[in-house]
């Protein structure tokens, strides 16, 4: 588990993708990887997530897969069978964390107060998604929240985009950020990956700029 998230923090940020079509699947994971972002959460919000994660594990082995909008642990099970290695949650759901950490799948659940953050240390987890950032107070909610729980890191997703991603990555308790602007629905149903190539390489951009 420990490994997937360092390889999350390297990433930085970590496109949020939904697939209506799995048959759009490989030109976004290639789009993705050449853009130097190689990771994509599925989220699965519609039919086409469970195959369009199974054919990126096929086509780009070593790209980092996950699972996102996870809500039962028949979800999770789908979703580990097809391929993803991370599970994101829009909430903390105390059930599917202990499924995930029994079978040792890293899991970032959704926390939004301070008590859902010691749900999840009380579970074992150093890291949690907070969301909706930017609709909770963004940057400063964080600080604010992060000051008794030294031990914790974010991964803020939900309002960040390339104009505010650079705060967010600048702060030391911000594990990634989770964010759709590079792969935004529109581009995946025109069949744009040019534009997703190119949105990413910048994304992928900011990240060295702020973290080397």
């Amino acid at each position: 588990m420990n490994q997937i998230l360092k390889r999350i923090e390297k990433i930085g940020i970590i496109p949020v993708v939904v697939l209506d079509d799995s048959k759009d699947a490989e030109s976004l994971a290639d789009a993705l990887c050449e853009g130097g972002l190689p990771c994509a959460e599925v989220t699965f919000r519609t039919e086409a997530a469970e195959e369009s994660i199974r054919i990126m594990r096929k086509k780009y082995p070593d790209m980092l897969i996950g699972a996102g909008t996870v809500l039962t642990t028949e979800q999770v099970e789908r979703a580990v069978s097809a391929g993803a290695e991370f599970i994101v949650s829009p909430g903390l759901n105390p059930k599917i964390v202990k499924y995930c950490i029994d079978k040792k799948i890293a899991i970032t659940p959704g926390t939004a107060t301070p008590s859902e953050i010691e749900a999840a240390i009380e579970n074992g987890l150093d890291v949690v998604k907070f969301f909706p950032a930017e609709q909770l107070g963004g940057l400063k909610m964080i600080k604010a929240i992060a000051a008794p729980y030294t031990g914790i890191k974010f991964m803020p997703t939900g309002g960040i985009n390339a104009e505010n991603v650079r705060e967010y990555l600048a702060y030391d308790r911000i594990l990634a950020c989770g964010g759709s602007w590079m792969v935004k629905s529109n581009l995946i149903k025109n069949h744009d990956f040019e534009k997703i190539r190119e949105l990413t390489r910048q994304a992928a951009d900011i990240v060295k700029e702020i973290r080397g």
